[in-house]
């Protein structure tokens, strides 16, 4: 399958671990937890995705999260959002079903911060602990095991998970109580919907002006408007190319959680509102699965 890259693991103990939803994201990320010498149970909605990771990787799957959580030091997760979310912990086949006191619950989804704090709070009546950790760089940082994960828990808590987490990650760290993660998460979505309309706009008016944009965009890449988006996404905006990445549908999933938590925290978001719905249109022109650069579709 080839799902991950090659890459060098801090020597850390051996940890019993499940992970807990194998999409884009979550089955990499348990492969380098694999590859990094932990023992990992999977779990995933569809047992054939968790066989083949098995096929690849070793370790053991189970049909329910309660079983792949009995057992492990540690759960990880990454599922689609809130209900998912619930759904894998709560109830009696849940994940914290099966999990003993001293626990810890590691939740990788972009999701509310509300629902990790009513996380936080249902695992910490059952002497678990749980971490809010989102994470950013997208299906290629969770292939080369080199993803930003943002915390939100107890610091005892993220210190037993950190160097383990680290199979995954370039960085791993905690920015303040339960839910900091997701609204670290949401800051990092504010800054990408503004950053790639600004991108889009200056590449469709380059565009109309005759320029030569690969040349345009390789000068203006060493200057001050260099940014992530414009060394990894402005040559495929040039050519029209938008079938990988991350896509609209979960990029408009992620700014709902952020426009709902503005209402919440009286934040003026004006800019973001209106690349929600700049993202809305590249929905209904069929580009749900294209990658968020496709924003340029709509200036052509």
């Amino acid at each position: 399958m080839n799902t991950i890259a090659e890459r060098s693991y801090e020597s850390v103990p051996s940890r019993r671990v499940a992970f807990l939803g194998l999409g884009v994201m979550g089955l990499p990320m348990a492969g380098h937890l694999a590859k990094a010498g932990h023992s990992v149970t999977v779990y995933n909605r569809s047992p054939a995705k968790a066989e083949a990771w098995c096929k690849e990787f070793g370790g053991q799957h189970k049909n329910t999260p309660r079983e792949a959580a009995m057992g492990a030091d540690m759960v990880f997760a990454c599922v689609g959002n809130d209900d998912d979310l619930r759904a894998i912990t709560l109830g009696a086949d849940g994940a914290f079903a099966g999990m003993q006191p001293g626990n810890v619950f590691v939740d990788h989804t972009t999701a509310s911060a509300n629902v990790a704090r009513e996380l936080y709070g249902a695992a910490k009546t059952l002497g678990l602990a749980f971490i809010d950790a989102p994470v950013s760089g997208g299906q290629a940082g969770a292939q080369n095991g080199a993803l930003t994960v943002m915390c939100g828990g107890d610091a005892t808590a993220f210190e037993q998970v950190k160097p383990v987490g680290m199979a995954f990650s370039k960085a791993f760290t905690l920015m303040g109580e339960s839910g900091a993660g997701q609204l670290t998460k949401m800051v990092n979505q504010i800054c990408i919907a503004g950053l790639v309309q600004g991108l889009s706009e200056a590449i469709a008016f380059g565009q109309k002006s005759g320029l030569d944009m690969e040349q345009a965009l390789a000068v203006i890449g060493k200057g001050a408007a260099q940014s992530w988006q414009l060394d990894n996404r402005g040559k495929t905006m040039a050519s029209d190319h938008f079938e990988f990445g991350f896509a609209v549908d979960w990029m408009r999933k992620d700014l709902g959680l952020v426009l709902e938590e503005a209402k919440r925290n009286g934040a003026r978001l004006p800019v973001t509102a209106l690349v929600d719905q700049f993202y809305a249109d590249v929905q209904a022109m069929g580009g749900q699965r294209w990658d968020t650069s496709s924003l340029i579709k709509r200036l052509r």
